[in-house]
């Protein structure tokens, strides 16, 4: 390679190259993971089918590295009514290959989960604040992951503000660790970078890609890679304006906190968290 030229070119050859290799079947089937009943628990509070893996590069990482056990809370099942039943397929097939539990909420997942029904606080969103709140009751997490409450999509915003009212209302003692995640809307303050593996981001785009019917619409899972890469881009969010940047290639970026007294405390300093470092040594008791 001699010029800036070949290296895109090379870049847009990967996508077509990427674009060629099959989607799994819906009967292909892995082990599902044996939960440690004594481990502690990671939540993720999916707003959609596929966001349990585009969150995921840091609970990955804890379950693999120290044997945490993830649940994924499937929160929607998406709009599209028509397509719920393929989709919980989808999500049962990425959750075993990642290695996630599943929990679904009912047979449909919980309904109309945006601002507009948080701000009526009727029945739907009483109802959806008390199956969350008991959730978190039962699991007892170490740490939850959900989006912030700037994500852009309605749904994503929606499950923040659930999340909020769910932990008040649900007082644990102590409070779990909070890592408040984007996707479609960029967080202005993240203060933790996480590094994935080139294997683990390997995993996570097999496992997207058994969103079959998303990812043949919007091919995303080929260009998770290089979302991971711009997420590095913006490392100086983290470690400061002018500050060195990690040597990594691919990173997920979040906003680490504790519930503590009703709210969110984000008063974590920012850092990067490399490959050889142990990720549970940032969520102690």
């Amino acid at each position: 390679m001699d010029s800036f030229a070949e290296y895109v070119r090379q870049f847009a050859d990967l996508i077509n190259a990427g674009a060629a290799i099959p989607l799994p079947s819906a009967t292909e089937r892995a082990p599902l993971p044996e939960a440690n009943p004594d481990a502690p628990a990671v939540l993720i509070f999916s707003p959609h089918p596929d966001d349990e893996v585009i969150m995921g590069a840091l609970a990955l990482r804890l379950a693999r590295q120290c044997q945490w056990r993830i649940v994924n809370v499937a929160v929607t099942l998406g709009s599209k009514v028509s397509r719920r039943g393929e989709r919980r397929t989808e999500l049962a097939n990425c959750c075993r290959k990642i290695g996630f539990e599943l929990l679904e909420i009912g047979p449909d997942g919980l309904e109309s989960v945006n601002p507009a029904t948080a701000q009526a606080n009727d029945r739907i969103w009483t109802e959806a604040v008390e199956t969350i709140r008991r959730l978190l009751i039962s699991y007892r997490p170490r740490l939850v992951l959900f989006p912030h409450e700037d994500d852009w999509n309605s749904t994503h915003i929606g499950v923040n503000r659930l999340l909020r009212q769910a932990l008040a209302e649900a007082a644990l003692s102590p409070g779990p660790w909070i890592c408040e995640t984007e996707f479609w809307g960029q967080m202005p303050s993240p203060n933790l970078l996480v590094e994935s593996s080139t294997e683990d981001v390997a995993d996570l785009v097999s496992a997207l890609a058994c969103h079959v019917g998303e990812v043949r619409r919007n091919p995303y899972h080929l260009t998770l890679p290089a979302w991971m890469m711009e997420n590095v881009r913006r490392a100086e969010l983290v470690v400061g304006q002018g500050g060195a940047v990690p040597p990594i290639r691919f990173g997920t970026l979040y906003r680490l906190g504790r519930w503590r007294n009703g709210c969110i405390d984000k008063s974590s300093t920012g850092r990067a968290l490399l490959r050889p470092e142990d990720p549970a040594a940032l969520f102690p008791e």
